[in-house]
């Protein structure tokens, strides 16, 4: 690619949504705030203006679904530049599925997922995660307590996880068209993409799920530390929300993760400390193994309310 692609990350995301009260109240619990509406959408924002909009599910104006039910529907990704934009359309306007949607260069990947492309709307957040003392620096904390958090807030949306029947192809098109790079795989079974040389370990990460069809896992949103992770899924168990796991700590990316279900579709995890990597980063091979998902990680996560392990009844 002649000019590369000047990615800032994920820009918005679009829900269809069955329950619309619900995916309100989730997206409340999960520490977004309310931004600037035109119904039937709800917009929600991160701490950085990253978006996650909410449509009923049988909107017009929504993409086609790559499963049944609640689900991702698009995913706007955000550039710097205007001349980004062009770069973007040159790159992708012999995609049969090219257009232009609302101003936006507009296709539809290899898993069948809507993919558009804006100037990013972000804004520069100042935001600083806890002080932690090490063995080699006991005084980055001094006659001072660390911070314990009520709820999170999220500052951006880090990455989506796609199900996916044709990861080499998805690869392809992310890497070769928009100029994407290759940070670790799951041999012929999974591709972890960052939008950018210099970045967070991945921005969309494709995992094969042959048995199930195209589909969402996850949508993550970046928290300031570990300690807004547990808070963060603290304050949403007491909510009523359901944890499938967390908290963990993720050997692959070496993130500390919660997951929890998402009646928007798939699951939303708050995540923190994942590993920057530049363009010295060379792609690793791993084995795609449960060990290799969690370092550790708790199952159905902790109560809210007595601070112990939800247990099966």
């Amino acid at each position: 690619m002649a000019d590369p692609i000047k990615f800032k990350g994920i820009d918005r995301i679009v829900y269809g949504v069955g329950d619309m009260a619900s995916g309100i109240r989730f997206f409340n619990d999960w520490g977004l705030k309310r931004g600037a509406s035109q119904n039937p959408s709800v917009m929600f924002q991160t701490l950085d203006g990253t978006e996650a909009e909410l449509r009923p599910i049988d909107d017009p104006h929504l993409p086609p679904p790559i499963e049944e039910g609640s689900t991702l529907r698009e995913v706007i990704w955000g550039v710097e530049t205007e001349a980004d934009l062009i770069t973007v359309e040159n790159a992708l306007a012999n995609e049969p599925s090219y257009v232009n949607r609302d101003g936006r260069p507009a296709c539809v990947d290899p898993n069948g997922l809507a993919i558009s492309f804006r100037v990013t709307q972000r804004r520069e957040v100042m935001v600083e995660g806890a002080a932690i003392n090490t063995f080699a620096h006991p005084n980055a904390r001094v006659n001072q307590q660390s911070t314990f958090y009520n709820r999170a807030e999220p500052i951006e949306i880090g990455h989506v996880v796609l199900f996916a029947n044709d990861v080499p192809a998805i690869q392809e098109f992310y890497v070769e068209k928009l100029g994407f790079c290759l940070s670790d795989s799951y041999p012929g079974s999974g591709a972890f993409l960052r939008c950018r040389a210099q970045g967070g370990h991945h921005n969309i990460f494709v995992l094969d799920a042959p048995d199930r069809g195209p589909g969402l896992n996850h949508v993550a949103f970046t928290v300031r530390d570990i300690h807004e992770v547990f808070g963060g899924g603290l304050h949403v168990d007491r909510c009523g929300w359901t944890t499938q796991i967390g908290p963990g700590r993720h050997p692959v990316s070496s993130a500390y993760f919660w997951y929890v279900e998402n009646p928007c579709g798939g699951l939303a995890e708050y995540f923190a400390d994942e590993d920057y990597l530049t363009e010295a980063w060379k792609p690793r091979e791993i084995d795609r193994t449960n060990e290799n998902y969690a370092e550790w990680g708790i199952g159905g996560g902790i109560d809210g309310h007595t601070r112990r392990q939800h247990l099966p009844t």
